[in-house]
């Protein structure tokens, strides 16, 4: 096996986060991310700790079961926490991490570009439909 150089190691790590290539692990967060559920979560967690009722109220259409997969992911990916009170009923909080909280500014931006520019968007769709 020919000896590599410590530049050269660091180039093949670098490329392996290289996220344009299939097998880069980055790609499983990006796809995460990028998710329309985990972004409008992480937004309305910008506030807060809230409840899955709270969560469930404030990000409207989201159906159980996908509010329940996309917690559980961003909690495995340690960008929420969850936290559990003993009740009557049991109290289940969730909060953005500080790696969450390190996110937050991206996906605020994107929510607030989207929020600015969707009538723009809107006509640029009805022009593009109308070629067609």
């Amino acid at each position: 096996m020919p000896t590599r150089t410590a530049a050269q190691r660091r180039e093949e790590a670098k490329a392996a986060y290289d996220a344009y290539l299939a097998t880069c692990p980055a790609r499983q967060l990006l796809d995460r991310i990028s998710d329309k559920w985990v972004s409008l979560l992480l937004n309305a967690l910008a506030g807060g700790p809230q409840r899955y009722s709270e969560l469930s109220r404030r990000v409207a259409g989201v159906s159980q079961k996908m509010l329940t997969q996309s917690l559980r992911g961003l909690e495995r990916d340690g960008l929420v926490s969850r936290t559990v009170t003993p009740s009557v009923p049991v109290r289940v909080d969730y909060e953005l991490t500080p790696l969450g909280v390190s996110l937050l500014p991206v996906v605020q931006a994107v929510k607030t570009w989207a929020e600015t520019h969707i009538e723009e968007v809107a006509a640029a769709r009805a022009e593009y439909d109308r070629r067609d």
